[in-house]
Protein backbone atom coordinates (compact mmCIF):
# COMPACT_ATOMS: atom_id res chain seq x y z
CA UNK A 1 0.00 0.00 0.00
CA UNK A 2 1.43 3.61 -0.89
CA UNK A 3 0.87 6.82 0.97
CA UNK A 4 -1.63 8.80 -0.96
CA UNK A 5 0.16 11.72 0.35
CA UNK A 6 3.50 11.45 -0.56
CA UNK A 7 3.38 7.96 -2.08
CA UNK A 8 5.97 6.08 0.52
CA UNK A 9 4.93 2.38 0.26
CA UNK A 10 3.39 1.52 4.14
CA UNK A 11 2.84 -1.37 5.57
CA UNK A 12 -0.93 -2.77 4.91
CA UNK A 13 -1.91 -2.46 8.77
CA UNK A 14 -0.58 1.37 9.02
CA UNK A 15 -2.58 4.43 10.58
CA UNK A 16 -0.32 6.94 9.52
CA UNK A 17 2.46 7.36 7.19
CA UNK A 18 6.11 7.34 8.92
CA UNK A 19 7.80 9.20 6.35
CA UNK A 20 5.20 12.33 6.00
CA UNK A 21 2.75 11.76 9.14
CA UNK A 22 -0.48 11.95 7.23
CA UNK A 23 -3.03 9.47 8.65
CA UNK A 24 -4.05 7.21 5.86
CA UNK A 25 -7.31 5.95 4.72
CA UNK A 26 -9.45 3.17 6.63
CA UNK A 27 -9.87 -0.15 5.06
CA UNK A 28 -13.63 -0.66 3.98
CA UNK A 29 -14.99 -3.91 5.91
CA UNK A 30 -14.99 -5.94 2.93
CA UNK A 31 -11.29 -5.99 2.35
CA UNK A 32 -11.12 -6.83 6.55
CA UNK A 33 -12.00 -10.19 5.57
CA UNK A 34 -9.82 -10.91 2.43
CA UNK A 35 -10.51 -14.03 0.03
CA UNK A 36 -12.78 -15.13 2.93
CA UNK A 37 -16.40 -14.15 3.99
CA UNK A 38 -17.51 -12.79 7.24
CA UNK A 39 -20.30 -16.14 7.09
CA UNK A 40 -19.81 -19.07 9.55
CA UNK A 41 -18.93 -21.68 8.11
CA UNK A 42 -20.42 -24.11 10.78
CA UNK A 43 -23.52 -22.43 10.17
CA UNK A 44 -23.68 -22.97 6.57
CA UNK A 45 -22.98 -26.48 6.78
CA UNK A 46 -25.59 -26.85 9.04
CA UNK A 47 -28.35 -25.13 7.13
CA UNK A 48 -27.27 -27.17 4.06
CA UNK A 49 -27.45 -30.48 5.94
CA UNK A 50 -30.50 -30.33 7.78
CA UNK A 51 -32.27 -27.67 5.12
CA UNK A 52 -30.23 -28.16 2.09
CA UNK A 53 -33.25 -29.11 -0.09
CA UNK A 54 -35.23 -26.21 0.61
CA UNK A 55 -31.74 -23.85 -0.34
CA UNK A 56 -31.57 -22.68 2.66
CA UNK A 57 -27.80 -22.14 2.98
CA UNK A 58 -27.49 -20.47 -0.26
CA UNK A 59 -29.46 -17.88 0.71
CA UNK A 60 -27.73 -17.45 3.82
CA UNK A 61 -24.77 -17.09 1.40
CA UNK A 62 -26.43 -14.24 -0.35
CA UNK A 63 -26.54 -16.69 -3.93
CA UNK A 64 -30.84 -15.93 -3.94
CA UNK A 65 -31.08 -16.94 -7.20
CA UNK A 66 -29.25 -20.44 -6.93
CA UNK A 67 -31.71 -20.32 -3.95
CA UNK A 68 -34.56 -20.29 -5.19
CA UNK A 69 -33.67 -23.00 -7.95
CA UNK A 70 -32.66 -25.29 -5.37
CA UNK A 71 -36.16 -24.09 -3.34
CA UNK A 72 -38.25 -24.82 -6.91
CA UNK A 73 -36.36 -28.13 -7.54
CA UNK A 74 -35.56 -29.18 -4.05
CA UNK A 75 -32.20 -29.65 -4.50
CA UNK A 76 -32.72 -31.36 -7.58
CA UNK A 77 -34.02 -34.62 -5.76
CA UNK A 78 -31.21 -33.92 -3.21
CA UNK A 79 -28.32 -34.47 -6.22
CA UNK A 80 -27.42 -30.84 -5.86
CA UNK A 81 -27.67 -30.28 -2.22
CA UNK A 82 -25.13 -33.29 -1.46
CA UNK A 83 -22.73 -31.71 -3.76
CA UNK A 84 -23.40 -28.84 -2.15
CA UNK A 85 -22.39 -30.28 1.12
CA UNK A 86 -18.95 -32.01 -0.05
CA UNK A 87 -18.06 -28.37 -1.79
CA UNK A 88 -18.90 -26.68 2.39
CA UNK A 89 -17.15 -29.53 4.20
CA UNK A 90 -14.04 -29.16 1.91
CA UNK A 91 -14.05 -25.45 2.28
CA UNK A 92 -14.51 -24.38 -1.39
CA UNK A 93 -17.90 -23.23 -0.84
CA UNK A 94 -18.37 -19.32 -1.75
CA UNK A 95 -20.54 -16.42 -1.14
CA UNK A 96 -22.21 -13.76 -3.47
CA UNK A 97 -19.07 -11.65 -3.52
CA UNK A 98 -17.15 -15.35 -4.50
CA UNK A 99 -15.42 -15.41 -1.50
CA UNK A 100 -14.14 -18.66 0.86
CA UNK A 101 -16.38 -19.89 3.36
CA UNK A 102 -13.93 -21.46 5.25
CA UNK A 103 -13.67 -23.10 8.98
CA UNK A 104 -11.77 -20.91 11.16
Amino acid sequence: MFCPNCGAQVNENAVVCIKCGCALPKKPVCETFGDQSPKEWIVTLLLCFFAGSLGIHRFYVGKVGTGILQLITLGCCGIWTLIDLIIIVMGKFTDADGRLIVNR
